[in-house]
């Protein structure tokens, strides 16, 4: 049974809250707007059209692709749009493949030139990459360039923005890009619209984002985001400082990647036992779906 949730707004860093703010037509201009922030002026977009992540690749599997949005500019431009809330092995490698799927769509059958549109993936980042720990920058933009640094190409990048390291207070905003940052961050936080976050979009925002315009699905469905984005993180971490540490004591006899891998599996057991979908798992540890099973 269902409680009665104490917060004024949804938390856009679950699952169902995300959704509902970025992911629908209706709601578009609220992507529209955040994604201007971070491209560049020549890509600024006027509208997009959602599009079916599950149309995208080759083989079952390739279908079977988990990412949040995946919707499509008036001029051609590709956008993967991502909330990302725990590090997990691989997730460049993951960033990059799930990249190459509205590459691939763009094919044209019969006589073609090969010329593409532009594909964006901009995640946003519940965490810090290990090697930019030391860095304040937050902003991440990375693209294709030669041995001189030079653009090689530029049509594809990668946004990234490391939401942790965000840690302005309404006050201290200054730009466009910050407000939406501390709505990421803390719209759960607030009892009402704050006088720097008052204007027709984020009125908008605000509107879609209170908890008391959802039908009464709609409230259970986003507690149970909530529920297992909370159960998540505190998971995870729990289960890095144990398991890891558990994975190298070992690693000093089996060595220092088996040992690792020995901790990543420790912390899935944890995460299987604590009720965490095992798609969460997948996404978090790296582990197949047979892999967990089998713990």
């Amino acid at each position: 049974m269902a409680f009665p949730l104490q917060d004024r707004y949804v938390d856009l860093l679950t699952d169902f809250g995300f959704k509902r703010v970025f992911g629908t037509q209706a709601n578009q201009q609220l992507l529209i707007d955040f994604l201007n922030t971070v491209l560049p002026p020549q890509h600024h977009i006027r509208s997009v059209t959602y599009k079916q992540a599950e149309s995208l690749g080759a083989t079952a599997i390739d279908r079977k692709a988990i990412f949040d949005i995946y919707c499509q500019a008036e001029t051609g431009e590709r956008f993967i749009v991502e909330m990302q809330k725990v590090k997990q092995n691989f997730f460049k490698d993951r960033s990059l493949y799930y990249a190459t799927f509205p590459i691939q769509e763009q094919a044209l059958k019969g006589q073609w030139d090969y010329q593409l549109n532009a594909v964006y993936t901009v995640g946003v980042l519940d965490f810090i990459f290990a090697e930019h720990r030391d860095e304040v920058e937050l902003l991440h933009t990375v693209e294709l360039k030669n041995q001189h640094c030079q653009v090689f190409y530029d049509k594809l990048k990668f946004i990234y923005i490391e939401l942790p390291k965000f840690t302005k207070t309404v006050d201290q905003l200054e730009s466009h890009f910050d407000r939406w940052l501390f709505l990421l961050k803390h719209l759960p936080d607030l009892d009402e619209p704050p006088e720097p976050l008052r204007d027709a979009v984020f009125n908008q925002l605000f509107e879609v984002a209170e908890i008391a315009n959802f039908s009464p699905i709609e409230q259970d469905r986003y507690q149970e985001s909530l529920k297992c984005y909370r159960d998540l993180n505190n998971v995870v971490d729990t289960s890095w400082q144990e398991g890891i540490k558990t994975g190298l004591a070992q690693g000093r006899q089996q060595g220092l990647a088996e040992g690792r891998q020995e901790g990543i599996r420790q912390m899935a057991r944890q995460m299987k036992a604590a009720g965490i979908a095992i798609a969460q798992i997948i996404q978090v540890t790296g582990l197949s779906s047979e892999e967990i099973d089998a713990l």
